[in-house]
């Protein structure tokens, strides 16, 4: 039984250094690169704004690969950390993450589209500035709603991520009830997103019903795995 909680503990350890790594990395990644180069409202600020910052814009894709990369990882971490709680809903909170992170890395491509159509001599010389404006705006739209749809898929994994941490006893219960406020957030979110012509009247507030919970929640998790990690093995494992 010991063997086993060590075993356990060494992958809370590695499954918290990946959720802090996926925050670095994300955060970056959205809010110091493309909330900083992206003005949705104008495509001729937004393409000058990349063109005159391509590097930054390069090293944003990177963090978001880097992000992608680690994510995968956690599919297989948290699964295994959370089989001794219930494996049948661990391996669905898996699969859940697992769908999201190949969705996302389909969204990179329209970044890499971006990239490939603004730094090629070629599609500059062939491409009206008018046009190139409004492709690279179309792209960029295109990352977002494919992101938009992956995280219909996080919202689900985490809401059976904190039912899993609200059955074991290796984790804090406050943080899977978080963590099930921050899915439902998304999933409202992104469901108001699909259904509602004005949403932008109400981006805010939506942000903060997802970011609030949800940073919260998962740094919380990330913290707990990092400094705690797991105090004790469950006895039974539930299919």
């Amino acid at each position: 039984m010991e063997e086993n909680t060590n075993a356990l503990n060494k992958i809370a350890r590695l499954t918290g250094i990946g959720y802090l790594i996926i925050f670095i990395s994300g955060i970056f990644a959205n809010f110091f690169v493309l909330e900083s180069l992206v003005v949705w409202e104008d495509a001729k600020a937004t393409v000058t704004n990349i063109l005159e910052n391509e590097a930054q814009f390069r090293i944003g894709i990177l963090s978001f690969l880097i992000m992608v990369i680690f994510d995968v990882l956690l599919v297989w971490a948290l699964y295994v950390l959370f089989i001794p709680v219930n494996k049948n809903i661990s391996l669905l909170a898996a699969w859940l993450r697992l769908v999201n992170a190949t969705i996302f890395g389909v969204a990179l491509y329209h970044l890499l589209s971006v990239l490939q159509m603004l730094s090629s001599p070629e599609y500059l010389a062939m491409i009206e500035v008018g046009q190139l404006h409004a492709q690279a705006m179309i792209l960029l739209h295109a990352f977002n709603n494919t992101w938009l749809i992956g995280l219909v898929f996080f919202g689900l994994h985490l809401y059976f991520l904190g039912y899993l941490i609200i059955k074991s006893s290796y984790v804090s219960s406050i943080i899977g009830v978080l963590l099930i406020i921050a899915a439902l957030g998304y999933l409202t979110d992104s469901f108001a997103q699909l259904l509602l012509p004005n949403y932008a009247d109400f981006k805010d507030i939506f942000l903060l019903i997802v970011a609030v919970p949800g940073v919260i929640g998962e740094l919380s998790l990330t913290l707990w795995l990092l400094i705690k990690g797991v105090n004790k093995h469950p006895q039974n494992i539930k299919s």
